[in-house]
């Protein structure tokens, strides 16, 4: 099984009803990390007919290449990488090399490397000085191609970090500090990507516009999103797609979190010459730089989403996928999520009376970092909903699941957690005060003590978190 403490979940008081509900809730994110393996997703995308490489709709001649290169950096890469090899494998003598940056911890097999491409262990979320040389191996790669050459780009999430290239006059120390006080601020995603593309000389486009001023070699990019809406120049920050932001925005965000003041002098220097002279900005669409540029989205949350849809269907629930772009603050998030239960449960009870009902959702919530807890984002917005239910108690029989896919979130090294009716008689009988946990942003300390968090490790993945949230006991 991908859960590695999934015993914990039975303790031996627990009704079997709740039983039920959580096996079928456990086998339903089981199911749903299974629907987003990197391997699954690139052989749906892509297929090799005799020389032809075809990726979704288009056709790429691979005989019209003298060599192939694959770089690229991201959680899920690693898998990615192992599967483009095999598909390519009739056409081996083509990769000449190549180097992917992939989180450090993240277990390999051995057997699936070939030592063609490097893995090059990085760190997530603050780069570090490996995902520095690594990156500059990559760059080292493009301005050594020939425009007779293919460059195949995997990204995923995680890339953003995984691949630092601080433009000129900037540390590797001050993107450190920045990248801190963003994830600490509150700020999202697509927030914190902003301001990273634009001190950047890979993201945001850059990639692109190396390749376009050295080789003008072909570049295929293959992207599995996690960011809501999947915007393809947030993802891994964009290197190889144009960037629709500015730097009068990463400078707006800054000041928005009050944080403008508080970064590197060099960071700071940088977006102001940017905000100065338009020639410093990134590359944007219609840019000739991209004109030999091939992007392709071949994976999201959505089909997870669509696996736990079809699972919870066949098992004769009534399915609502409620939003796949969950976004804002967790602890907000799970005052929410407990007025929608709430409002699913009185219409079980009292209008439907139907016996089996699920939610769906996906999306990224994010957390200010006010104490000095360990936790994570789907671990504060349940344990949100833990203190919303206790205040307010009136639910019967349910479970609900949120979990960062890719098997980590935050400082903890849980991917999420479970909580239901079991769950609140255990906070009751311990006598946990959960406004405390909440204040100090140590909601896996709470999980532990609950054994309710879910362990996987690292699942290679790479997409949305999900929600599950079941009832499903016939009175």
């Amino acid at each position: 099984m991908i859960i590695k403490n999934y015993s914990h979940f039975f303790p031996e008081d627990l009704e079997k009803c709740q039983l039920e509900l959580r096996k079928i809730g456990l086998s339903c994110l089981e199911k749903s990390i299974n629907a987003v393996k990197p391997e699954i997703l690139m052989k749906s995308a892509i297929n090799i007919q005799g020389n032809k490489l075809i990726v979704q709709d288009d056709i790429f001649d691979l005989e019209q290449y003298k060599k192939i290169y694959i770089i690229g950096g991201g959680k899920a890469t690693a898998e990615m990488a192992f599967t483009l090899e095999k598909l390519l494998d009739s056409h081996s003598d083509f990769i000449r090399g190549g180097i992917i940056n992939i989180p450090q911890g993240l277990k390999i097999d051995k057997s699936r490397i070939s030592g063609r491409i490097d893995l090059n262990f990085a760190t997530h979320p603050i780069p570090n000085e490996n995902g520095l040389k690594g990156t500059k191996k990559m760059m080292e790669i493009v301005e050594q191609s020939s425009r007779k050459d293919l460059i195949i780009c995997l990204i995923s999430g995680g890339g953003s970090a995984l691949l630092p290239l601080p433009k000129e006059g900037v540390t590797l120390e001050d993107l450190q500090i920045i990248n801190s006080l963003l994830l600490a601020s509150g700020a999202s995603i697509h927030e914190i990507n902003t301001v990273r593309k634009h001190l950047s000389d890979f993201k945001g486009g850059n990639l692109a516009k190396k390749l376009y001023n050295t080789s003008k070699a072909t570049l295929l990019s293959l992207i599995i999103s996690d960011v809501v809406g999947n915007k393809l120049d947030s993802i891994a920050s964009g290197p190889t797609v144009p960037d629709l932001t500015t730097f009068n925005e990463a400078i707006h965000i800054l000041e928005k979190y009050k944080i403008l003041n508080k970064i590197p002098t060099s960071t700071k220097n940088i977006l102001e010459q940017g905000l100065n002279n338009e020639k410093l900005e990134n590359p944007k669409p219609n840019d000739a730089c991209f004109d030999n540029v091939h992007n392709y989205l071949i994976g999201s949350v959505k089909s997870a989403a669509e696996e736990a849809i079809s699972y919870l269907e066949s098992l004769n629930y009534n399915v609502h996928y409620f939003s796949n772009e969950i976004i804002g603050e967790a602890h907000e998030f799970g005052n929410i999520l407990y007025q929608m239960i709430k409002k699913e449960e009185i219409k079980k009870k009292y209008i439907e009376k139907k016996s089996k009902i699920a939610l769906i959702g996906t999306g990224e919530l994010t957390v200010t970092i006010k104490g000095n807890g360990i936790g994570g984002r789907n671990q504060e917005m349940l344990l949100s909903l833990l203190l919303s239910m206790k205040n307010d108690p009136f639910l019967d029989r349910f479970v609900v699941i949120a979990a960062n896919l890719d098997g980590i979130e935050g400082n903890s090294e849980a991917m999420g957690a479970i909580v239901d009716t079991y769950t609140l008689t255990q906070v009751d009988s311990k006598n946990l005060n959960l406004q405390e946990y909440l204040d100090n942003n140590d909601s896996n300390g709470l999980f532990k003590i609950l054994r309710s968090e879910i362990i996987t490790g690292p699942t290679g993945c790479n997409v949305n978190d999900l929600i599950i949230v079941l009832f499903s006991c016939k009175e």
